[in-house]
């Protein structure tokens, strides 16, 4: 009689015991999905949202996916160009060029949430830039190529390698003394004047609409190839506005830009000194032309613009989606309360 009851205990005590091992198992799950789902949840939360609020020049590029993390690597960073989720933005951000022509408008009629910024994006010289005051008191954030502004996107850059290598090969089939691809010719911009002078010495190949050869993309970096210099001019001399002239036409095509823009220091700040050769730095055009021309007799003395290309690539931007993606990483940065 004592035995069965001792087996009736036991069994009691192990059906109870299994049945409290069941529970703390559904509560350790319980729990622990909750936390995953405040994990998401703060996920997202932290995720900064950018809104950008109408496409530069109509052009319009997809954002299916976490473009941001699978494209440039850059996590935690939402792009979107859905103006209903204008509410939930981090940063909205206006391109000026359609701004000052009034192709778009601010939502100044729009409850603005207090956390939010607007940021203001151009990547046009400042001399270039009308109607400005329009927008005092708007703007948290600025976004330009300028060093000074609180985003900086610059056209290009030379990115360091990790050993020196040489693994760029001067293009061989060179047959023009210098070419420049020009759209924008007119008479008053200083790059004319020079562009006039040089040719009275230097063999010029000119191409683009003023010239009326206008050259697809294809077709761009081949024909400058077949250049030794390529006169990056820019259409205005204002610091640091160094464009694609210098990084695409150039850099991209092998051959030695002529540089006429910002001062030399400028240009010194983004690139060797011995990349690229300054109208400047001569007292005058033809002694410029002269000297170019000296280049091409003497190929070692014209390889020394090459030697920077052991230690660098060169990084073009062009996707305005890798530009705002670009932004994720240095928001930590921006003063809580700014505005212009």
């Amino acid at each position: 009689m004592a035995r069965c009851i001792n087996r009736h205990l036991q069994l009691h005590f192990t059906l109870l015991l299994f049945f409290l091992t069941i529970c703390l198992i559904c509560s350790w799950l319980f729990v622990s999905g909750k936390q995953y789902l405040n994990a998401t949840s703060e996920f997202l939360n932290s995720s900064i949202k950018i809104l950008f609020w109408h496409w530069p020049y109509g052009i319009h590029y997809n954002l299916t996916g976490d473009v941001c993390l699978n494209d440039y690597g850059i996590p935690r960073c939402v792009l979107v160009d859905d103006r209903t989720l204008f509410e939930d933005a981090d940063l909205v951000v206006f391109h000026h060029a359609e701004l000052s022509k009034q192709k778009v408008h601010l939502p100044v009629d729009h409850p603005r949430p207090a956390f939010q910024r607007w940021v203001w994006l151009s990547l046009e010289a400042l001399p270039n830039m009308a109607n400005l005051k329009a927008y005092k008191n708007l703007f948290n954030l600025t976004m330009s190529y300028h060093p000074q502004a609180d985003i900086t996107v610059p056209y290009g850059k030379l990115i360091p390698k990790e050993k020196p290598i040489r693994d760029f090969v001067i293009p061989i089939n060179k047959s023009h003394e210098a070419c420049w691809v020009v759209s924008n010719y007119q008479k008053r911009h200083r790059r004319s004047a020079v562009f006039q002078e040089l040719k009275k010495t230097l063999n010029v190949q000119v191409y683009g609409h003023f010239a009326r050869k206008p050259l697809s993309k294809e077709a761009l970096l081949p024909t400058i190839s077949r250049c030794y210099f390529y006169l990056a001019f820019e259409n205005v001399e204002s610091p640091h506005y160094i464009t694609e002239k210098l990084w695409r036409n150039a850099f991209q095509s092998g051959t030695v830009p002529v540089v006429l823009g910002p001062p030399r220091k400028d240009y010194e700040a983004v690139a060797p000194r011995k990349s690229f050769i300054h109208v400047d730095d001569f007292n005058s055009t033809k002694d410029l032309a002269l000297y170019l021309r000296s280049l091409i007799k003497d190929p070692e003395k014209y390889h020394v613009y090459f030697t920077w290309r052991q230690n660098y690539t060169v990084k073009l931007y062009t996707d305005w989606r890798e530009r705002l993606c670009n932004i994720c990483p240095v928001y930590g940065r921006f003063p809580a309360q700014k505005i212009y």
